[in-house]
């Protein structure tokens, strides 16, 4: 997954990176691979710091991906800034620039990448098993997903969970029915 991940960076690297007069041109390869391992490793911390909804909200919808006040989008930004900072001594401004211009294009191709039952370079189960450690194997990724984002428990569509979700179930509001009838759907197969 890393590689094809810092693939994609590499494929939307034109102006944020290798035109860039911030970023020497003998560290292009370096920030590219710096900026796709910060955003796997940003992945990972969310998953691992409770965020599997966040996740799965960005991963059902691909204008979240590219959304830059996605809360997803933002953490991840915020970390391939710091880590362009530290690793290779730009200011804030440039790297800003480069995480403005890459992280929500970078994310939006992942996401349409997953979603697309053409191109087999990235799956939903093995990019989980990867940020897991290994640890969702065995879980129905692609399932969960179609639960938080396709009427499932996402009732207002805006790709993740909250009060106003709850609200809509109890209310019989939003796409589906009531409260049981989402709780019942959850543990169906």
């Amino acid at each position: 997954m890393l590689e094809n991940l810092i693939n994609l960076v590499k494929g939307q690297a034109g102006d944020a990176i290798v035109n860039n007069p911030a970023v020497p041109n003998e560290q292009n390869e370096e920030v590219i691979a710096a900026t796709g391992n910060s955003i796997a490793g940003s992945l990972q911390n969310i998953l691992s710091g409770g965020g599997l909804q966040d996740l799965l909200g960005l991963f059902g919808k691909k204008e979240a991906a590219a959304d830059p006040n996605n809360p997803v989008v933002q953490n991840v930004s915020g970390n391939v800034i710091q880590d362009l900072m530290s690793k290779f001594g730009l200011d804030q401004q440039a790297a800003s620039g480069i995480a403005g211009n890459l992280v929500p294009n970078v994310l939006q191709k992942l996401v349409g990448k997953t979603n697309d039952p053409n191109d087999s370079s990235f799956d939903i189960q093995g990019i989980f098993n990867h940020l897991s450690g290994g640890k969702s194997e065995g879980i129905d990724i692609q399932g969960l997903l179609g639960k938080v984002t396709q009427g499932g428990l996402d009732k207002n569509g805006d790709g993740h969970v909250d009060l106003k979700d709850i609200t809509a179930m109890f209310s019989g509001g939003g796409q589906g029915g009531s409260i049981l009838d989402t709780v019942k759907g959850l543990f169906s197969r």
